[in-house]
């Protein structure tokens, strides 16, 4: 056994004979940290293929993006994703309407985490609301016939082959 696996072995044995509140600050301190979010890719359930995204025009208001923002202390991501749906758009969905996207996380390299759920309403019943700080505008747009894309938003819907990054690398 080499010097390095050995030092490596009594860190650790040192490390776990901590008290747990002493290891959970010295891992606080050590571990990158992520801020996590919660995102929603909306479809509208009447569109005719190939359909229609629930899509956000935020300050400054150059793009667009989904729904999405970060989840408050001990939220269920779900729950998170409802949430900024109906606070950013006034649709309303109950969490349990949401489906974990494949893969449900993506890490993004500059420090977060984003969950993302797919979900689908009727674009008829549901009125789209915006509060005009924190959102400027909301609105169904065709996949074949997407506005200006944010960046990040261009990513997230490449993963999930929807956009123009649905055939290219996602990074």
């Amino acid at each position: 056994m080499n010097i390095h696996r050995r030092l490596r072995g009594v860190a650790y044995q040192a490390f776990y004979r901590l008290p747990h509140s002493v290891r959970r600050r010295i891992v606080r301190l050590v571990v990158p940290k992520y801020l996590v979010g919660a995102v929603a890719i909306i479809r509208d359930a009447e569109a005719p293929d190939p359909g229609r995204l629930l899509l956000l025009r935020q300050p400054p208001g150059r793009s667009w993006g989904l729904p999405a923002g970060l989840l408050k202390k001990a939220e269920p991501p779900a729950v998170g994703a409802a949430r900024e749906l109906a606070e950013e758009s006034g649709v309303v969905i109950a969490p349990e309407e949401l489906t974990p996207a494949v893969p449900n996380a993506i890490v993004h390299p500059k420090g977060w985490v984003d969950t993302v759920f797919l979900g689908s309403v009727p674009a008829s019943a549901n009125p789209l609301v915006v509060d005009g700080g924190e959102v400027l505008e909301a609105g169904w747009f065709p996949l074949d016939d997407l506005p200006r894309l944010t960046r990040n938003t261009e990513v997230v819907l490449g993963i999930y082959g929807l956009g123009p990054r649905a055939t290219q690398p996602t990074r």
